[in-house]
């Protein structure tokens, strides 16, 4: 044990002492990863009297700072658990030595930070002091963009904007602080004013802005795309260029013919899809300047600055010439659930701005959640919609994104925006990026003269980087396919018509004339395989999947179950082709009029009727619902146009076991001796989980004979059998097949 540890022993756990040396171990949680965090066990902060969340002072080959948290259970009292981000501000190793001691928690006055000229150029200082919120930072420490989970209430979600902006790249992003100013090892605060380097800085919060620097000019500086550079918005270019335009260099026309033009504009679509840059590449065209402000920044302070900050904008847009001024995300200033009174100094300054001939262009990527009012003839009058790309604008989006990387001859742009289901620009750009990082560190060592992006690069990128609307999906799709499936020949040919062939090929339906199936039901007993089918057909038909069970969505608060199943369809309609996934839907769709929630379960099952065949399209999405008691569901549901194909998944037969243990065996080294075939003909009600879990049984029961064994063997076999039971209920099983008898095309 460490002497410091010893020496606080024997003073007894009381007793405060004012440094300790420990070991440090490279053992991060998933909420402290890169967010400036280490752990203590719960006797050591107690010896150094700090508390969860206070800052401690780091010493070894560099001095940093960091917030103290407790450790885990079972942590030891010798380690402080770090991230690697720590360790490199400490110059350390995993398993060195380093000095631990209290650090009065002091607010920064001033931080300036270095960084990368993307992130530079796409980070305001507002945003930039939102992501560093709460951290503690010393000069010369490499920091994230990475929040604090636990910020304070009514902040918005930084890290979402930052993905917008970013895409996956804020996730990886390090910054570099070269000046505090207040105190070495200080905490950043809302009063603290944070800015980039030779660049520009936030305005002091509260007060109102007295800065030229302030949001509004931090976008001047960002080069503006060409409209050639939009794929797939060119449409919405044209309308936006004609309307302003008309407005800024036409007003003549308008005088004489007696009329106005409103220049309010809504662009709606998902994040990332570039609605921010087609509003930079139209003001270019009409050579008007763009006044841009991040809605969110402004969400998070209070309404007395907020408001000073909103009239300043305007000020500054109206200052002269044509100009645009850019809401994004603007949403967050004027929600529709629960207007406060920014909304109504937003919605005035709007107004005015509009008056005055300035245009005002808002974007958001949740137009459900917007203040209706904001829609108003003199208001945001003008209405855009960015579509989620199809594979065609992804080939063009990906063209211009490459057009600066050396790609190799093996590179098939046509494959990979196959291959990239729900992808918006920016996830095509982290892409990207993340391709060209990993060709770089492939041919860093200098031997390739010209080094180029090979197809392998893109390939290995596929696998780290998720489309933006994914972000929360719920399901790890695993690497089977239809093939992998044990038997079931019938039930896979209705599953590879009725949801792969919507997804693989609409156009073919849309050819023919025809609409395809909206879902299926898959009913039968407990583990016969009706997850696992849904999993490959995930692994087959390259889509994105969200799968959600059926009581997740359930909520006692009126009106959050509703809102959880729109939300549900919203992210799949922006991550089509998706497939979602709806288990134990009994659960979720309940026959109405017989609940005793005070109708929450009537409500939901409204909503989903809605979304599954109501006004607004369900296009390039297949939703699958899985249940063990298809009576209870509501009949509503599974009429034709909802989940109208019901597929039956009964429990295998001898042959069906046989070959279900054969797929669950592939990675298993059997003994020649297995006789699977007559194997699978002894387990007379056993269900495909129970075959798979035999076989893993077997292999358990080799291991206990020796831990040496090579082969699983009958014998093996022969022990698991003893244990493992079968599950079906024949009763169950009897009722479920006179079921699919009557309800069966």
């Amino acid at each position: 044990m460490d002497h410091g540890i010893r020496k606080l022993y024997r003073q007894g756990p009381a007793r405060v002492t004012e440094e300790l040396t420990l070991t440090v171990t490279l053992r991060p949680t998933g909420l402290d990863d890169r967010r400036g965090i280490v752990r203590l066990h719960p006797e050591v902060m107690t010896a150094l009297s700090i508390n969860a969340g206070d800052p401690v002072r780091l010493s070894a080959t560099r001095t940093t700072s960091a917030l103290a948290a407790k450790a885990q259970p079972g942590a030891s009292r010798e380690f402080l658990y770090a991230d690697d981000l720590t360790l490199g501000n400490l110059g350390l190793r995993d398993g060195g030595r380093v000095t631990v001691a209290r650090q009065p928690a002091v607010a920064a006055r001033r931080v300036t930070l270095a960084g990368s000229a993307d992130v530079v150029a796409l980070v305001s200082p507002e945003m930039l002091r939102l992501a560093l919120l709460g951290k503690v930072v010393s000069e010369g420490d490499n920091v994230s963009l990475r929040p604090q989970e636990v910020l304070p209430a009514g902040t918005p979600d930084v890290g979402q904007s930052l993905r917008n902006r970013l895409g996956y790249q804020w996730t990886t992003a390090l910054l570099t602080v070269t000046e505090v100013t207040g105190s070495d090892g200080a905490v950043i605060t809302m009063d603290t004013v944070v800015g980039w380097q030779d660049g520009p800085v936030s305005s002091p919060v509260p007060g109102p802005v007295t800065q030229p620097q302030a949001p509004a000019a931090t976008d001047p500086e960002v080069p503006p795309l060409s409209i050639d550079d939009l794929p797939g918005m060119r449409s919405q270019a044209k309308e936006l260029e004609e309307l302003l335009d008309l407005g800024f260099n036409h007003k003549e026309v308008l005088e004489k013919l007696g009329t106005e033009v409103s220049l309010g504009v809504l662009i709606s679509g998902p994040a990332g899809s570039g609605k921010s840059s087609l509003v930079r590449a139209v003001a270019a065209q009409v050579k008007a300047r763009v006044l841009a402000v991040w809605a969110p920044e402004v969400a998070a302070l209070t309404n007395t600055a907020a408001a000073s900050r909103l009239r300043e904008l305007a000020r500054e847009a109206r200052s002269g010439g044509s100009t645009v001024l850019l809401f994004s995300d603007v949403d967050a200033l004027a929600p529709r659930d629960e207007p406060g009174p920014i909304s109504v100094v937003l919605r005035q300054v709007v107004e005015e701005t509009i008056r005055a001939g300035v245009a005002v262009v808002a974007t958001t990527s949740r137009p459900e959640s917007l203040d209706p009012s904001l829609r108003a003839p003199e208001l945001l009058a003008t209405q855009l919609a960015v579509p989620l790309p199809d594979a065609a604008m992804r080939r063009e989006q990906l063209s211009v994104l490459t057009r600066s990387l050396q790609l190799a001859e093996d590179v098939r742009l046509d494959e990979i925006a196959g291959r990239t289901p729900g992808f918006v620009a920016a996830d095509l750009g982290a892409l990207a990026r993340e391709a060209g990082v990993r060709a770089a560190l492939r041919q860093k060592d200098g031997s390739v003269e010209k080094p180029t992006v090979a197809m392998a690069d893109f390939e290995a990128a596929l696998d780290v980087i998720r489309p933006t609307s994914m972000a929360e999906s719920t399901l790890e799709v695993a690497a089977v396919t239809l093939d992998e499936v044990g038997d079931m020949v019938e039930v896979k040919q209705v599953l590879t018509e009725s949801v792969l062939w919507p997804l693989t090929y609409p156009d073919t339906f849309a050819r023919l004339g025809v609409s395809p199936p909206r879902g299926v039901l898959l009913y039968g007993p407990p583990g016969c395989g009706k997850t696992f089918l849904v999993k490959a057909i995930a692994g087959t038909g390259k889509a994105n999947v969200l799968s959600v069970k059926g009581a997740e969505l359930l909520s006692k608060w009126v009106g959050d179950s509703e809102r959880a199943v729109r939300e549900l369809f919203r992210r799949a309609r922006e991550a089509a082709p998706t497939l979602v996934f709806l288990d134990e839907v009994d659960a979720l769709a309940p026959t109405r009029g017989q609940g005793t929630d005070g109708g929450t379960a009537d409500r939901v099952v409204a909503a989903l009727l809605t979304e599954l065949d109501g006004v607004e399209d369900l296009r390039n999405v297949v939703v699958i619902g899985a249940t063990n008691r298809p009576d209870l569901i509501d009949p509503a549901l599974l009429r034709p146009g909802r989940l109208e194909r019901l597929v039956y998944v009964p429990p295998p037969d001898a042959e069906a076991r046989a070959a279900i243990l054969a797929a669950s065996s592939k990675s298993v080294p059997l003994d020649e001796a297995v006789d699977l075939t007559a194997l699978g003909a002894e387990l007379e009600g056993f269900s495909a989980a129970d075959c798979a879990a035999l076989i893993r049984e077997s292999a358990l029961a080799a291991m206990r004979d020796s831990l040496e064994a090579t082969t699983v063997t009958a014998g093996n076999v022969a022990t698991a059998r003893k244990r493992v039971r079968a599950s079906l209920d024949p009763g169950q099983v009897a009722w479920l097949a006179a079921y699919a008898e009557t309800h069966q095309p």
